[in-house]
Formats: structure tokens, C-alpha cells, sequence
């Protein structure tokens, strides 16, 4: 990631996050103001991605895989077609057995023998 992506990335989201309506000219604003030079074309390019995607749901989805969709679709699938708004059981959670401590009379001999 360039260092101008990443300044017209934080300029998109303080814009987001202030409620104001982003467009090229605040990004580029914004990034000026930050003292940080960027080439022209970044601010324009964020400001389409707000105007066609939501900024809030990128956000939130950051982390996640790429490959998300097909597998959030893939229950729905399994389930059959008649099945209608009834949702999959979520599988059950595996308990982890923690070790037990070994005490000194397990190893067949103590510290004063």
C-alpha cells in the first residue's frame, strides 16, 4: 500500500465518520492538510469507491476473507429448497481439556528422600 492510499484511506473515513459527503476535492483537502503528497488520481478514486460501495461495510468487513460470501451462502444451500427463513444449527463448541499438573509423587520420587 502506497503512502498516498493510505492518506486518502484516513481522509475517506474521517469524512465517513464526521457525516460529511465525500467527494475528490475534501479527500484531497483533507490529505493536503496532512501534509502528505499524493498523486492526483487517489482522492478520485476513493471518492467513486464511496459513491458505489458503503464505507461503513467496508469498514466492518476488513478483516474478514475474501471468500465470505460463498460461504455464509453455502448453509442457506444445504438446507434445501423448501426449508424457507429456518436458519442451521451453529455446531457445537469443542471444550479444550487443559493438563492436568503433575505432582511430585507422580514421578516416583520427592525432594527429601
Amino acid at each position: 500500500m502506497s503512502v498516498g492510499e493510505v492518506a486518502c484511506s484516513y481522509a475517506l473515513m474521517i469524512l465517513h465518520d464526521d457525516g460529511i459527503a465525500v467527494s475528490a476535492e475534501k479527500i484531497a483537502a483533507l490529505v493536503k492538510a496532512a501534509n502528505v503528497e499524493v498523486e492526483s488520481y487517489w482522492p478520485s478514486l476513493f471518492a467513486k469507491l464511496a459513491e458505489k460501495r458503503n464505507i461503513e461495510d467496508l469498514i466492518l468487513n476488513a478483516g474478514a476473507s475474501g471468500c465470505g460470501a460463498p460461504v455464509a451462502a453455502a448453509p442457506a444451500a444445504a438446507g434445501g429448497g423448501g426449508s424457507g427463513g429456518t436458519a442451521a444449527a451453529p455446531p457445537p463448541e469443542e471444550k479444550k481439556e487443559e493438563p492436568k499438573e503433575e505432582s511430585d509423587d507422580d514421578m516416583g520420587f520427592s525432594l527429601f528422600d
